[in-house]
C-alpha cells in the first residue's frame, strides 16, 4: 500500500490554447500540512479545482491516485464522498440562512416524513464549533450575523461534517484579523494531530512558514520544488516563486511631495442600521501633489468607511466637505467623484471592483467607455489599445482580454481593477487594501506602480491592514481607531510599534475621560 494518501502525476490543464498546467507532481503523505506557494497566475488554484473535482475528470490529463486507487471524479459531490474537500478564497455561505442550516447545507439531517431535523443539527453544528474552540456562537442565527473570521471557521465546521481526510484551504486567511489568523492556525494545528491532511494556500508567507510541514512551489503552471519547510525560511520560498531573490520588500522611493491639491473636512459617517452611531466621527486631512499618505488602524477603526465617503460610495448617510486645488467639488456619487479627479480601488474587489459577467477587457474600459464613443458606436480599435496598454502596464497575466474577468486569478482581477481607476487619469488615487490576496512579487510590482504614480504628481491614499506596507511606501501615516483621527506622523523613523500604540493608548485615554465624566 502506498505511503501517500495523494498522489497527483503530470497533471496537465489546458483552457483553450494555453496550458495553465504542464505537467504537475505532488505527494501529499496522512496527517501532512503542504504549503502550495505561488505568484499570482502560477497554477495553484486551478490545480486544486483539478483534484477538488471543479474541473472534472476527462477535462485535464494526468493521474490523481488517493489512497492509492486512482480517482476520477466528475463533479465536487464525488471527490467530498472520497473525503476531499476544499475551502475557496470566497466563501460559499448562504448568509440567511442559519449557521447550522449552512453546515449541514446538502447533508440535512431529517425526520421520518422528510422535516427537517432541527434540534439534531443544531447539537452536531454545537459540538463541532466547540471542537473549533468557538461555541460562543448561537447556530440557530443567521450567519450574516457574525463577522469574516467566525464565517470562516463555519467553513471549516461545514467541511468536518463532510468527514474531510484532506482539507484543501485557499487564501483562508486574506479577510480576517491578525488575532483569528492565530485561532485559525491553531486549529489546523490541531486538526493535523487529530490526522487530517492539509492543503494550504497562502500569499501570506509568515503563515505558511508557521503551520506547513512541507513546502510545494509552482511558477507558470510547472512544479518547481518540494522542500521540507525546516530546511526553508520566507526569502528562500519567495526566491523560488518569483525566480529571483527579493533583497527587499519595498522599491526605494523617488519622490517628493508638492503643495497641497486636496483637503477633506468634517467627514462623518452614520452606521447604515444605527443611525444614532457614527462609523467616522469628524475627519478631517490633508493631501499634497506626489505624496503617498497611509491609513492605517485597527478593524473597525473606520478607515474603509472614510474613503467611500471620499468617492461617494458610502452606503449609509454621511457628511464631507471635499476640497480640490482650492476648490470645494462635488464627490456625492462615484461618478462625480471620478469626473471631479478621483479614483477608487475597493477593499472588495469581487462585491465593488469587477463585473464578474463582462470580459477582462470590458471591465478595464468600464469607467470611461464614454471616451471610446463614436456616435452610437464603441470605436472597437481605440478600446482594444487601451486594454492592451493597461495589461503591458500592470503585467497582467491573461491569455486574452476577451476571457471573463472571473478566470482570472484574485491577484489578477485586482490588477484589472486598478487598471481600470488608472484609465481615468485620476488626480487623487484611493487605494483600499490594494494588495489584498496579491503574491509577493505582484506586491512589489503594484508598490512600484504606485511610488512611480507619486513621482507624476499623483496624490495617493491607501489604506492598509498591514502596518508593515503602510510604514514600506507612505510619506506619511494617519492612524485612525474607533472612527476618530488618533494620530497624524511622518514617515521618518516611524516603528509599528507607534503607529500601535497611537491607536490603543489614545482610545484608552478616552475610555478615561469617558469614565471621570
Amino acid at each position: 500500500m502506498s505511503d501517500y494518501l495523494l498522489e497527483m502525476k503530470g497533471i496537465v490543464k489546458q483552457f483553450g490554447g494555453v496550458r495553465a498546467l504542464n505537467g504537475i507532481d505532488i505527494k501529499v503523505k496522512p496527517g501532512e500540512c503542504i504549503g502550495l506557494c505561488g505568484e499570482n497566475g502560477a497554477g495553484k488554484s486551478t490545480l486544486m479545482k483539478v483534484l477538488s473535482g471543479v474541473y472534472p475528470y476527462g477535462s485535464w490529463d494526468g493521474e490523481i491516485l488517493w489512497r492509492g486507487q486512482p480517482l476520477r471524479a466528475k463533479s465536487i459531490r464525488d471527490t467530498e464522498a472520497a473525503g476531499i474537500v476544499i475551502i475557496h478564497q470566497e466563501l460559499m455561505l448562504v448568509p440567511q440562512l442559519s449557521v447550522a442550516e449552512n453546515i449541514f447545507m446538502g447533508r440535512e439531517l431529517t425526520l421520518p416524513g422528510g422535516r427537517m431535523n432541527y434540534p439534531a443539527m443544531y447539537r452536531r453544528a454545537d459540538e463541532l464549533l466547540r471542537e473549533l474552540r468557538i461555541p460562543d456562537i448561537n447556530v440557530a442565527l443567521p450567519v450574516m450575523q457574525y463577522g469574516g473570521g467566525h464565517q470562516q471557521l463555519v467553513e471549516i465546521a461545514k467541511a468536518l461534517n463532510k468527514n474531510a481526510s484532506l482539507l484543501i484551504l485557499d487564501e483562508p486567511s486574506s479577510s480576517l484579523t491578525a488575532a483569528e489568523i492565530a485561532v485559525l492556525l491553531d486549529i489546523i494545528a490541531a486538526l493535523k494531530a487529530k490526522g487530517v491532511t492539509c492543503i494550504y494556500i497562502s500569499h501570506k508567507l509568515d503563515e505558511v512558514a508557521a503551520i506547513c510541514d512541507t513546502i510545494v512551489v509552482i511558477r507558470d503552471g510547472q512544479h518547481i520544488a518540494t522542500t521540507p519547510m525546516r530546511d526553508m525560511n520566507v526569502e528562500r520560498i519567495i526566491a523560488q516563486m518569483v525566480g529571483r531573490e527579493m533583497s527587499q520588500m519595498y522599491p526605494p522611493a523617488h519622490h517628493t511631495p508638492g503643495e497641497t491639491v486636496f483637503e477633506a473636512r468634517n467627514v462623518t459617517c452614520y452606521d447604515v442600521d444605527n443611525p444614532r452611531r457614527k462609523r467616522v466621527d469628524d475627519v478631517s486631512f490633508t493631501l499634497r501633489r506626489g505624496e503617498i499618505l497611509g491609513v492605517a488602524g485597527l478593524v473597525g477603526a473606520g478607515r474603509t468607511e472614510l474613503v467611500s465617503a471620499l468617492f461617494g460610495a458610502y452606503p449609509g448617510r454621511c457628511e464631507a466637505q471635499v476640497w480640490l486645488d482650492g476648490q470645494a467639488i462635488d464627490c456625492g456619487t462615484p461618478l462625480k467623484a471620478i469626473r471631479a479627479g478621483l479614483a477608487l480601488v475597493p477593499e472588495d474587489r469581487k462585491q465593488h471592483g469587477i463585473v464578474p459577467d463582462l470580459e477582462v477587457g470590458q471591465n478595464i474600459t468600464l469607467a470611461v467607455l464614454g471616451r471610446y464613443a463614436r456616435a452610437s458606436r464603441i470605436d472597437a480599435n481605440a478600446e482594444g489599445g487601451a486594454v492592451r496598454d493597461q495589461i503591458s502596464r500592470l503585467a497582467l497575466k491573461t491569455a486574452s482580454p476577451a476571457l471573463p474577468i472571473t478566470s482570472l486569478s484574485g491577484g489578477n482581477q485586482q490588477k484589472a481593477v486598478l487598471a481600470k481607476m488608472l484609465l481615468t487619469r485620476p488626480r487623487v488615487l484611493i487605494l483600499d487594501e490594494p494588495t489584498r490576496g496579491v503574491d509577493v512579487g505582484a506586491k512589489y510590482e503594484i508598490y512600484k506602480l504606485m511610488l512611480e504614480l507619486a513621482a507624476q504628481g499623483v496624490a495617493i491614499i491607501m489604506v492598509s491592514s498591514e502596518l508593515a506596507e503602510v510604514l514600506g511606501v507612505s510619506d506619511r501615516v494617519l492612524v485612525m481607531g474607533e472612527g476618530r483621527l488618533r494620530g497624524e506622523f511622518i514617515n521618518q523613523d516611524l516603528t509599528q510599534e507607534m503607529v500601535l500604540a497611537a491607536a490603543l493608548d489614545q482610545a484608552q485615554g478616552d475610555e478615561a475621560r469617558g469614565v471621570a465624566a
